[in-house]
C-alpha cells in the first residue's frame, strides 16, 4: 500500500491505496464521487475526464498515487452553492446531451478547451473535444453549448 494526500473538489483526503489503483476507482469507489463514469477503460472515451491539477486527464490512463499531492476536479465540484457554471449551464439549455453518459467528460474537456482559447471557433471546439465520444448527439449542440458558455464566461 502506499500512502496518498489530495484535495478533491476542494476537500483534502488522505488514504493508503494499492499502487496499481486507477483514479476514476480511487473517485468513485474510495470517495463515493460517481458523477465522474467509467466509460471504456481504454482512455478512448473521456467519459471519465476529470482536471488534474487544472489541465483535463483521463482518470482511467491516470494512477491515484499519480495524483498524490495534486488537486482533481470532477464534474461534481464545479457548481458552487448549487449555481451551475456557464458552461453547466450551456449543456442544459442547449440540450448538448441526450443520454448523458458523456456529459461530465465533455464539460470537464470543454472547461480545458476554454481556458486555452477562451473565444473559440466551431473547428476549434470540435477540434478540442475529439478526444471525447458521444454516442447519440451529432455534436451540434455540444458545440453550440461550449461556444454559448465561452461567451458568457471564461471558465477559470
Amino acid at each position: 500500500m502506499t500512502h496518498i494526500s489530495l484535495k478533491v473538489d476542494g476537500t483534502t483526503y488522505e488514504d493508503d491505496v494499492e499502487p496499481r489503483l486507477l483514479l476514476i476507482h480511487y473517485l468513485r469507489d474510495r470517495l463515493g464521487l460517481t458523477g465522474t463514469p467509467i466509460g471504456c477503460d481504454t482512455s478512448n472515451c473521456g467519459t471519465c475526464t476529470v482536471e488534474l491539477d487544472g489541465t483535463a486527464v483521463k482518470s482511467c490512463t491516470v494512477l491515484a498515487v499519480q495524483a498524490d499531492g495534486s488537486e482533481v476536479t470532477t464534474v461534481q465540484g464545479l457548481a458552487h452553492d448549487g449555481e451551475w457554471t456557464a458552461l453547466q449551464r450551456a449543456f442544459h439549455e442547449r440540450h448538448a446531451l441526450q443520454c448523458g453518459y458523456c456529459t461530465p467528460g465533455m464539460i470537464m474537456a470543454a472547461r480545458d478547451l476554454l481556458r486555452e482559447h477562451p473565444h473559440p471557433t466551431p473547428d476549434e471546439v470540435r477540434h478540442g473535444l475529439e478526444g471525447n465520444i458521444c454516442r447519440c448527439t451529432g455534436y451540434q449542440n455540444i458545440v453550440r453549448a461550449v461556444l454559448d458558455a465561452s461567451e458568457e464566461e471564461v471558465t477559470a
